[in-house]
């Protein structure tokens, strides 16, 4: 992969993420790996470099980015889960990072629940956003700041939204769309392949854009 040089990757020891991390392994990126608890991680690759640490305390962060040439996130809440405002706590630390160590190129997945400007929302991704910001309205909240973060910020931005993910090695096809949600469910070997070609691909700078399998 041409003039990509090293990732740094967060949440990469989730569900979505692990599969994020064996596609870079299959196409040989090198990546550093931002890893809160080491026991989760166990791959030994000589593409991999392990950082221990939190996307809370910034220096971690510094760690991780500095001397890659863009940022991957499928941050989740995690095990134990943690505090609701983490999305937006680590965007401020990324990006900072990202400004300090010249970095332009950051790919973050979030929920469908967040409402950009461009939205045309259907039924079923209208239901599906309600429902979150009913029963877990904090870290929904959390998101919709996380965007305006992104919004706000001079970097290379492109936020990922995402419906139900199926941990699947097939590589389905996607649809993708900066209004409505297309499906219901994206697979994991899909979305990891999709965030990778965001690497290259400039289509969907500073956007928001829907994917789901096809």
């Amino acid at each position: 992969m041409k003039q990509i040089i090293k990732i740094a990757i967060i949440g990469g020891t989730g569900k979505s993420g692990r599969y994020l991390v064996k596609q870079l392994l299959h196409q040989g990126i090198p990546f550093k790996i931002l890893v809160r608890n080491p026991a989760n991680f166990q791959i030994k690759n000589p593409l991999v470099e392990v950082i221990n640490g939190d996307v809370k305390n910034y220096e971690d962060v510094y760690s991780l980015i500095n001397g890659c040439s863009a940022v991957i996130s499928t941050l989740g809440l995690g095990l134990p889960a943690s505090e609701t405002s983490i999305f937006s706590k680590a965007s401020i630390n990324i990006i900072r990072a990202m400004n300090e160590c010249n970095v332009q190129r950051y790919i973050v997945t979030t929920g469908l629940n967040v409402d950009t400007p461009f939205d045309k929302k259907g039924p079923k991704t209208m239901f599906g956003t309600n429902w979150m910001k009913t029963n877990y309205p904090n870290s929904t909240t959390d998101k919709q700041i996380e965007y305006d973060i992104l919004l706000n910020s001079n970097i290379n931005w492109t936020l990922v939204r995402l419906p139900l993910i199926e941990l699947t090695d097939e590589r389905n096809k996607v649809n993708v769309s900066l209004e409505d949600c297309m499906g219901d469910k994206i697979g994991a070997t899909g979305l990891a392949y999709f965030l990778i070609d965001q690497l290259r691909d400039k289509t969907y700078i500073n956007q928001a854009p829907f994917i789901a399998s096809r």
